[in-house]
């Protein structure tokens, strides 16, 4: 027998009255029209997958980007096919031909401009796609590149399906941009993402979360790299070394001179990782390449790297060979902004005091490269990376999926921020 019944009913009155101020109950309509869409985003998601699109593989980016652009028309949009090639940024590894860009436009009767993005590209190559064909085994959809971004791309879609569904057209301009390049570092869409990116009031890009640790990214790693040519004069190594030109000898003085640029208190990262030289053991090898992977943290540090590795090449071991240098800037970095820190402190209290589910952010550069560092080059207005579905497995051979029980909270979330950001909340 309890002797205090009023020391229950007043600790009973205490923790709901803090869970009434502490959590705010979701957004009821919101919320069913999520769990509406579940299924309907798991069919789009087989749709997705079942397309072999491979940022080299020309057809199969046809064939999504028709199948993406047919989506966003029937829901209302504006839509453009682009094709970014023309005014591409060319890279040693860059196709002559780049897979298309989706532009799908949403005007409002508001003033704020919100741009969502995400890529239909794939690292893969045709036929891999009998290794991960889409299924679901529990609470795991599976499939070729389905962390990677076509979950990004099938949320968007039915985000806007859920706004289209409540009639909510409060913003002034929402957008919708699905590049086909983004695995082989964009070179035809950066352009128009930086453009895109600078002329909306705010970027909220749609890659995958990770199934570790559930995190929205303020930060990431911008991505560059050095390659070194070497060209010396072939002789036979054994009868008349003296008469050649050591290629490997001057690639391995430059390689050497250059191991130490990486700077750890900034985060800047230069490491040598690929070297060949040579045709034959008994002949001084004419020829010699290397290359080396960059990373930093802050846009100004790629100056500072090109600098130094374009001094430090000058000071050649052998004056006769010929060193030629090539610095490529693959993608920036994304940095953090107050901007970018208040929209993710609010997605952050949506995610806690509407859905009662943790959401991390913070300004740790994580994960590879993103398009959303080319978004947020130009403008101040808030960037904020991975409004996707919780994966894992992202390039791998057999074992890439989603969580299915992500999508309805991702698809409240990201409604609920075009909501909100639209009413300049």
């Amino acid at each position: 027998m309890n002797r205090f019944p009023h020391r229950k009913l007043l600790l009973a009155a205490v923790c709901a009255a803090f869970l009434g101020s502490a959590f705010a109950a979701p957004d009821a309509k919101i919320a069913a029209l999520a769990a509406k869409e579940k299924p309907a985003l798991l069919d789009t998601l087989k749709e997705l997958v079942s397309i072999e699109s491979g940022s080299r593989d020309l057809d199969g980016l046809e064939k999504i980007s028709d199948l993406i652009a047919a989506k966003f028309k029937t829901l209302g949009g504006e839509v453009e096919l682009i094709d970014p090639s023309a005014d591409a940024y060319r890279m040693e590894d860059t196709p002559e031909k780049i897979g298309r860009v989706v532009r799908a436009t949403f005007k409002g009767t508001g003033k704020k401009k919100i741009l969502l993005i995400a890529h239909m590209d794939t690292v893969y190559t045709v036929g891999m796609i009998n290794r991960q064909p889409f299924r679901i085994d529990g609470d795991k959809a599976y499939g070729l590149g389905i962390a990677d971004d076509k979950q990004g791309v099938a949320v968007i879609t039915h985000i806007v399906s859920m706004l289209q569904a409540m009639k909510f057209k409060e913003y002034g301009t929402l957008t919708v941009l699905i590049n086909g390049d983004e695995e082989i570092s964009s070179p035809g869409a950066r352009s128009l993402i930086t453009r895109m990116g600078s002329e909306h009031d705010a970027v909220l890009s749609f890659e995958g979360a990770s199934i570790k640790e559930d995190k929205l990214s303020l930060a990431t790693a911008g991505i560059a790299s050095v390659t070194l040519n070497v060209t010396g004069k072939a002789s036979h190594a054994g009868s008349a070394p003296e008469l050649g030109v050591n290629a490997l000898y001057e690639l391995s003085h430059q390689i050497l001179q250059m191991r130490d640029l990486s700077d750890p208190a900034t985060g800047l990262k230069m490491n040598w990782t690929i070297s060949k030289s040579g045709t034959n053991r008994n002949v001084i090898p004419a020829s010699a390449t290397a290359a080396a992977d960059v990373r930093v943290l802050k846009v100004s540090d790629y100056d500072r790297i090109e600098q130094q590795v374009n001094e430090r090449v000058k000071k050649q071991l052998i004056p006769e060979a010929k060193v030629e240098l090539k610095f490529e800037r693959r993608r920036p970095p994304l940095e953090s902004s107050e901007a970018s820190v208040a929209m993710a402190r609010h997605a952050q209290q949506i995610y806690r005091d509407e859905l009662g589910l943790p959401l991390g952010a913070d300004d740790k550069a994580a994960g590879g490269g993103t398009d959303a560092a080319f978004a947020a080059l130009k403008t101040k207005a808030p960037v904020v990376e991975r409004f996707g579905l919780q994966g894992f497995g992202a390039h791998s051979a057999d074992a890439e999926y989603v969580l299915v029980n992500s999508i309805e909270p991702r698809l409240y979330l990201g409604t609920r921020m075009v909501m909100d950001l639209a009413r300049g909340k």
